[in-house]
């Protein structure tokens, strides 16, 4: 389906059904990172401190660089799938369904390998859910909406993000609800949205033979601009998660908190703190980006100020320092994503492959995921966290570089 389609019988998207398609849009992405930032910020971190007290670090990194690995392999092949059939809605909603199950057996195991290949299932429903999802904004919202569209995706990072870890939180204690908790939380966002967006069948596409769909992934990345968007991508986020996803030990191990203040209560608190200014940001640099018309000067100041931000508990590695750095990290971060996802779609080599080649982007999400537990293992276990924050920040400071070669967008 064409981004602007032109044959009779499929109407372009109107400003009416994409405004109508926005909160839903918002509903989906803030169940799915409600997830992804309630399971790996927290309950995942308990867990694998639970199993083994003293090896958490390096375990906590062999569980989600496994499943980040696995993720990364299966998103580009969720995508096809969803493509191939030429609907969005049922890998939506079977995704959220099947998450449910995912968390409950997440929850129920106890030793490190049946985690971290539960915590790969989970990673596997999720992707058909994520990849559905994500491929809605180029099927259905007109080029000039593009904005607007990415700000509503945007605003799901804040607000789920604040939703899933004090929930999370909140359950630190009996981390398995914990768990069932976050994967109803997506099931029901995905019944929502089925049964409130409702699409046109798309033309199926033929399959594919396997090698031809593997040259068809790694083609995509020769198309200058999208090479570019996707080295941007992976670079900030390679620097953001190696500092997120440590971040209960940091709170743990390295800042002196406040009398009475546990280190899952303080992570409750930095997120709203970032999800305040993330969403105000996310608002503001979607909005802003559509009437400019202007992507990549958003995208680049964003990527630096998320890298000066990582510098800040250099600095002050204290908790006042804790919190502005969520503050300015959320309001970097925020922007970026909202913007670059704008930026992203008006790259797409073709769009009848949307589903495809927004889940070969979606390796720039989940490959640094694959390096960030391992690589912040090692700087952490070489010169402690210090050098984690010094890390993160030269990869955000290489991102924000990253998007001067690209041309066809401005």
């Amino acid at each position: 389906m064409a981004l602007t389609p032109t044959p009779t019988d499929v109407p372009a998207p109107t400003t009416r059904t994409t405004r109508g398609l926005l909160p839903l849009l918002f509903t989906g992405n803030t169940a799915m990172y409600a997830l992804y930032l309630g399971v790996g910020s927290v309950l995942l971190p308990i867990q694998v401190e639970r199993i083994d007290p003293a090896e958490k670090v390096a375990n906590l990194g062999l569980v989600a660089g496994v499943a980040a690995v696995f993720a990364t392999f299966f998103n580009p092949f969720a995508g096809a799938l969803s493509d191939r059939s030429g609907r969005r809605n049922p890998w939506i909603l079977g995704g959220g369904l099947a998450t449910v199950a995912a968390m409950a057996l997440l929850g129920s195991v106890d030793t490190v390998l049946l985690v971290a290949i539960a915590w790969c299932l989970g990673q596997a429903v999720m992707n058909f859910y994520q990849a559905a999802l994500t491929s809605v904004v180029p099927d259905r919202v007109p080029a000039a909406r593009r904005g607007a569209a990415s700000a509503a995706v945007g605003l799901g990072l804040p607000v789920g993000s604040t939703v899933g870890v004090v929930t999370a939180s909140a359950f630190a204690d009996h981390y398995r609800t914990g768990y069932l908790v976050l994967g109803l939380l997506v099931a029901v966002a995905a019944l929502v949205f089925t049964l409130g967006a409702k699409e046109q069948r798309m033309e199926p596409k033929a399959p594919a033979p396997l090698r031809e769909q593997v040259a068809a992934f790694l083609g995509v990345l020769r198309e200058h601009d999208f090479r570019w968007a996707f080295i941007g991508r992976w670079l900030l986020v390679l620097g953001y998660f190696a500092v997120v996803g440590y971040q209960l030990y940091v709170l743990q191990d390295h800042i002196a908190l406040p009398t009475g203040l546990e280190p899952a209560e303080a992570v409750a608190i930095l997120t709203p703190v970032s999800a305040v200014t993330m969403a105000l940001s996310t608002v503001a640099g979607g909005v802003l980006s559509d009437r400019m018309d202007r992507r990549k000067l958003f995208v680049g100041l964003s990527a630096a100020l998320s890298g000066v931000s990582l510098l800040i508990p250099v600095v002050s590695p204290t908790w006042g320092g804790m919190l502005v750095f969520s503050a300015v990290n959320g309001l970097a971060f925020g922007c970026f994503m909202a913007v670059d996802t704008a930026l992203v779609t008006m790259v797409l080599p073709r769009a009848e492959d949307a589903a495809r080649d927004m889940g070969v982007l979606n390796i720039a999400n989940a490959g640094p995921q694959i390096l960030a537990p391992f690589v912040a293992s090692a700087v952490v276990g070489i010169g402690g966290y210090t050098p984690l924050f010094v890390f993160g920040a030269v990869l955000a400071l290489a991102g924000a570089l990253a998007v001067r070669p690209i041309k066809g967008v401005r």
